[in-house]
């Protein structure tokens, strides 16, 4: 004789005293008491509502640069425990980078179109509306080549999003690229 049907059995009946528990629970009107969020939580939150496609300039970061036309999509995945920024989506220099919380850190890993995949962890502090990165490693490259090595994201407003991208370059910094975006409505 096989014990699996009585496995199933006991745990088809625990749940089925479990439910009317929680929902009991849930009529006397108590909740879970709310875990508070830690600053790198809060941090993904506030890029959570960025969702959407962000329109405006981008300048490279090198002198006598033009602005040129940016778009940017950003959007939330993993069960919502990760944010995708893509800029320039659809075209030859198509970047991505992603946003989670690791440990007690906000970190980025830039996909970028060097090739190169710079990863940063948020600064803790700071203004509200603004959340600075700094490199902390890199993949598919030395820390001599030119890479993504800093990053500013500044919530303007709702609807009005700034960010600074610091390059590296021979191990000192080499311009920055700045994007100024309004959210498409």
């Amino acid at each position: 004789m096989t014990t699996a049907p009585i496995v199933h059995a006991a745990a088809a009946a625990l749940l089925a005293l479990a439910a009317p528990a929680v929902r009991a629970d849930e009529h006397a009107g108590h909740a879970a008491p709310a875990r508070p969020q830690t600053e790198a939580q809060a941090r993904l939150a506030r890029l959570k509502a960025l969702a959407g496609t962000w329109t405006g300039k981008a300048r490279a970061g090198h002198a006598g640069a033009q602005p040129m036309d940016a778009t940017v999509v950003w959007s939330v995945t993993g069960a919502g425990s990760a944010v995708v920024e893509t800029v320039f989506p659809g075209t030859p220099h198509e970047m991505m980078t992603v946003y989670t919380v690791d440990g007690g850190d906000l970190v980025l890993t830039h996909y970028c179109s060097a090739g190169n995949q710079p990863v940063m962890k948020a600064t803790p502090g700071g203004s509200p509306d603004a959340i600075a990165f700094d490199f902390v490693r890199g993949g598919n490259m030395k820390l001599t080549d030119s890479h993504m090595h800093s990053a500013v994201i500044t919530f303007v407003s709702d609807d009005a999003l700034r960010s600074e991208w610091t390059g590296w370059e021979g191990g000192q910094p080499k311009g920055v690229a700045r994007f100024e975006l309004t959210r498409k409505r």
